[in-house]
């Protein structure tokens, strides 16, 4: 398995910084949580791996969390999803995704998630 993969892709930066300052609610509730170091786990949000952008992303425990919406219902949506997830796991990282209602309606469970994998 091939683990060269690129951090923090210099052509990704402009996006990323417009991913940060555009947040979704739920992506600003979450970053609440996971915005100083959480349980000895430090968080960055909207990091690039790959030509990929993920939500969140914890290094030292090569987690990546994902907040997923409604329009990650369509099938191309989905493909895409999973095809990025496979590439996450070929690197040895684990994803987990959350939809945007288990944010809204049960953060503390969400939090209670996220550190099982901490």
């Amino acid at each position: 398995m091939d683990r060269q993969f690129i951090h923090s892709n210099k052509s990704l930066k402009e996006r990323r910084r417009e991913l940060r300052k555009n947040q979704t609610i739920q992506e600003k509730a979450l970053w609440k949580y996971l915005r100083k170091e959480f349980l000895n786990a430090r968080f960055q949000r909207q990091h690039s791996i790959g030509t990929y952008i993920v939500d969140f992303y914890c290094a030292k425990k090569r987690l990546i969390i994902e907040i997923d919406g409604a329009g990650h219902t369509e099938s191309d949506a989905k493909l895409y999803d999973k095809d990025r997830t496979k590439y996450f796991e070929d690197q040895g990282m684990n994803v987990i995704r959350f939809w945007n209602y288990e944010i809204d309606t049960n953060i503390e469970k969400v939090i209670s998630i996220i550190q099982k994998y901490i």
